[in-house]
């Protein structure tokens, strides 16, 4: 399974690494992942025309995107679109943070999953 990590450097530069979690055939009940020791669960919406400047995550978390997408940018300028489904990881919770902006003007829903 797909996933994007959002971390800094050493810099305090934000940048996005592509993880591939590893899924494992349990059979009937499908193709499960290693345990993952979560802390919290959070439910989050955003009103349509949520454009937020750069800041750093408040903790290390996952984030599923459940109904909406958007455009994230990294201190350095790099933009990448992410989607309804996706997940991400973002460990910025130091240096200059990114940028996330609504790719639709609608409401958008997320699932915040802190570690």
């Amino acid at each position: 399974m797909k996933i994007t990590k959002i971390f800094s450097d050493v810099n305090g530069e934000s940048h996005f690494e592509d993880l591939e979690i590893p899924l494992v055939d349990q059979g009937e009940i499908g193709f499960l992942s290693e345990g993952i020791d979560v802390k919290k669960l959070q439910f989050r919406k955003v009103p349509a025309d949520y454009d937020y400047d750069f800041h750093c995550a408040p903790q290390k978390q996952y984030i599923v995107l459940l109904d909406g997408g958007v455009v994230i940018e990294t201190s350095l300028g790099e933009k990448r679109v992410f989607e309804t489904g996706e997940i991400l990881l973002v460990e910025d919770i130091s240096g200059k943070g990114h940028k996330t902006k609504n790719t639709e003007k609608k409401e958008r829903t997320s699932l915040f999953i802190h570690i």
